[in-house]
């Protein structure tokens, strides 16, 4: 407690010295610098401004709720990082969702880490740490690599080291962007996923991409009968078996069923005309027996 009670105090004192005009730091090497950047502040939430670089569009009003309701019981448990503009003028690097719910509970103070830095540092630095701490939506992701990548003028192997992830991963992310807008809306709003969309970017023309995601959407296509109605598209002469792999509601329903009941994975395949297969496997006879069993008792 006692730790606790001095790095308080040691937070109030050193805000004390950010709010005295004969104390501005503006850069790494005015007097004082070294007590504040990197160490907690207690800063007015009214000097604090949102960074226009905040990769984030949207934020879930629900969990924002609960995060204010944990703020109100426990306070800021993690301070977010501001950087300095002006006079007793700050701008947010990451910790936005910390910010907006601690408004929401009236505090009017929160701990902050302050760095020094020029608006390219900062758009890196919010990127990189949303990325990395934000659970972000695909098209969100894609669109903080690409900025990193245009604005701070890195190529995809350097982005690779600076994010900790595989080029591969990020370039993935990057053909997302090649989907039309409303399907990219889609993603974000959670009606198809990124397997769903890289399937998709297989397909060029837009109007196309379309007609698919409407099939998507229609049919409840997972992400592998997705891929299935891309081949089809793409290669007409597979169209016949490709479309057995696309089964309707009613087969997946009961494929579910019969799996629980059998305790085996039941497959089920039906052809354009509505003709189709059962296909229940077993390990050897006792597996066949018991399935059996099963069977007759059901009649």
């Amino acid at each position: 407690m006692a730790k606790a009670t001095k790095k308080q105090a040691l937070g109030r004192g050193l805000s004390a010295l950010l709010k005295d005009p004969s104390n501005d730091i503006k850069s790494v090497n005015d007097k004082n610098a070294d007590k504040v950047v990197g160490s907690i502040v207690e800063l007015d939430l009214g000097s604090i401004e949102v960074n226009p670089f905040q990769p984030r569009s949207s934020f879930n009003e629900e969990s924002l709720r609960e995060l204010a309701s944990s703020i109100k019981e426990l306070g800021v448990i993690q301070p977010i990082t501001v950087r300095k503009l002006d006079f007793d003028k700050y701008q947010l690097v990451s910790g936005e969702r910390r910010f907006r719910a601690s408004k929401l509970v009236g505090l009017t103070t929160i701990p902050a880490y302050i760095r020094i830095a020029n608006d390219q540092e900062s758009l890196e630095m919010a990127l990189v740490e949303n990325i990395q701490r934000q659970d972000l939506d695909p098209i969100e992701i894609a669109l903080s690599y690409q900025r990193l990548i245009e604005e701070v003028n890195v190529t995809q192997e350097e982005l690779s080291d600076r994010v900790g992830k595989n080029r591969s991963t990020i370039a993935n992310y990057l053909r997302l962007l090649k989907l039309d807008p409303i399907i990219q809306t889609g993603m974000r709003d959670g009606f198809i996923s990124m397997g769903h969309g890289r399937a998709l970017i297989n397909v060029e023309d837009l109007g196309d991409q379309l007609d698919i995601y409407e099939k998507i959407l229609g049919q409840n296509l997972s992400v592998r009968e997705t891929e299935a109605l891309v081949r089809v598209f793409k290669n007409p002469d597979q169209k016949k078996v490709s479309k057995q792999t696309i089964a309707p509601p009613f087969a997946k329903r009961a494929k579910k069923e019969l799996t629980d009941l059998f305790e085996t994975s039941v497959d089920i395949k039906i052809s354009k005309s509505g003709k189709g297969q059962l296909i229940v496997p077993f390990k050897n006879q006792a597996d066949f027996d018991r399935i059996l069993k099963l069977i007759q008792s059901e009649k």
